[in-house]
């Protein structure tokens, strides 16, 4: 955990160890922390859209970026593909260790956003998945040699009778079903119809047919929901994502049953398989609901036994933050309503730089166990165009320093006239000399809201 690589910074942030449980930040590679390291990074583009997380090493997928001059027999004039490839980084230092060149048939493989969607399995398949339009009536799944880059056609989902957009997939179970059954899922989408009701689902059985995928939907490949929240939403707005959720026992472990869907306009909502609404954010306190206008993204993960749930607080456009996710821990019967807020990571941003209207903000999560046997969970968080970073989480986790005492502007340990001077100097004189805490008020800035702040803390207000 301790073995940085030589560029890699972390958030600068201490966070509060709550209910026995602990967060550090082990690196970030974002505009706000990592600045000129994230620039010239190759992640740093609109077409690195989606990350995934599994065995130690984190996948960037990046549609669309290495030139290359191949012969067409057809023409005899030499053709320019951009290839679409991966990038691997170490998932406890964010060293960049491999560049993988995606190749198909051992061609480039340069379709248009062609591995918008990058995951992996509930068995360490990585997978990678186009952008579909309209006119298209499959949506092609492909496994990735992690070595070679060398993709393999998995299979081809049928769209039925209704061939919308694609974006953004998911997918549990085991891809090639050797051990274990598979679900996949996605959402049909239209730029010009915020209010779009389709989702798409297929399954296959461990040991079946890689080439014959039945329909999830009761045999159909294709639902038009008719419940959402809010009541009066009529479909999933711009560029939903969907996150399946492991089952409780053995028998529907990776059944996919369960599934939440997070569009812009909302929140996320978790549906059963027969379209119905099971949770909500209606019931959720305010404060804890992501930005209006928010980008897409949820995960769910246990440890130790508990619950937890991981969604997008803010993006680009959130007030003072931007591209953030709260961690919290599910409550009474694992409801929304009841969840109990740990952390916002990073408490201060990762980017608010505008990303061209990209919607899916992915959080992966890998269990494991430290050295002495404790249970701990790496989370990977991801914004296109903004930044990524890791995270631990787990009991045995202890702040890196002092929790941050509110109205402690200059890290004293203590809230006295100190701290009003030290932010009049950087307000004034931008001195930073004596600035630790400056941000009293959780905006993302120091203002003289943060003046006011302590000020109140100082009269007992």
């Amino acid at each position: 955990m301790t073995a940085m690589s030589s560029w890699a910074v972390t958030d600068g942030q201490v966070y509060d160890k709550v209910n026995g449980i602990g967060v550090k930040n082990l690196w970030m590679l974002d505009r706000v922390h990592a600045n000129n390291a994230y620039f010239a990074s190759p992640i740093c583009h609109t077409n690195a859209r989606t990350a995934t997380m599994t065995g130690g090493v984190v996948y960037v997928s990046r549609s669309q970026e290495n030139m290359v001059v191949v012969p067409n027999s057809q023409t005899g004039v030499n053709d320019t593909i951009m290839q679409g490839m991966i990038h691997c980084f170490d998932a406890l230092t964010g060293e960049p260790t491999k560049d993988l060149f995606l190749t198909l048939n051992g061609e480039p493989y340069g379709v248009f956003l062609g591995n918008t969607s990058i995951g992996c399995d509930n068995f360490g398949h990585i997978w990678v998945a186009p952008m579909t339009s309209a006119a298209a009536i499959e949506i092609p799944i492909y496994l990735v040699d992690t070595e070679s880059g060398e993709m393999t056609l998995a299979t081809n989902m049928e769209k039925g009778d209704v061939p919308y957009r694609t974006d953004y997939l998911d997918l549990i179970g085991d891809i090639t079903l050797e051990q274990a059954e598979c679900n996949i899922m996605t959402i049909g989408h239209n730029s010009n119809d915020p209010g779009f009701p389709t989702v798409y689902r297929w399954h296959n059985d461990q040991g079946g047919d890689i080439d014959t995928w039945e329909g999830g939907f009761y045999g159909d490949p294709y639902m038009d929901f008719t419940e959402f929240y809010p009541a009066e939403k009529t479909g999933f707005s711009l560029a939903p994502v969907v996150k399946m959720i492991l089952g409780t026992d053995e028998d529907n472990m990776y059944s996919g049953e369960y599934f939440y869907i997070d569009c812009f306009d909302g929140a996320p909502v978790l549906y059963y398989v027969d379209g119905t609404v099971i949770d909500s954010f209606e019931n959720v306190p305010e404060e804890l609901w992501p930005t209006r206008a928010a980008a897409n993204g949820m995960n769910e993960f246990t440890l130790d036994d508990r619950h937890f749930f991981a969604y997008v607080k803010a993006d680009m456009n959130g007030n003072g933050n931007g591209c953030q996710i709260n961690v919290c821990e599910l409550g009474d019967g694992d409801m929304l309503e009841t969840m109990t807020k740990y952390w916002q990571l990073p408490a201060d941003s990762v980017g608010k730089f505008n990303d061209s209207g990209l919607r899916v903000h992915c959080i992966a999560v890998e269990k494991g166990v430290d050295q002495q046997g404790n249970e701990e969970v790496t989370l990977l968080t991801f914004k296109a165009y903004n930044g990524m970073g890791v995270y631990k989480i787990g009991s045995a986790i202890e702040p890196d320093g002092p929790v941050a005492v509110p109205g402690d502007v200059n890290g004293d340990g203590e809230v006295t006239a100190a701290d009003v001077t030290a932010l009049y100097d950087y307000l004034l004189n931008n001195d930073t000399s004596h600035l630790v805490n400056g941000d009293q008020t959780g905006d993302g800035e120091i203002t003289a809201g943060d003046v006011t702040a302590v000020y109140n803390i100082l009269l007992g207000s």
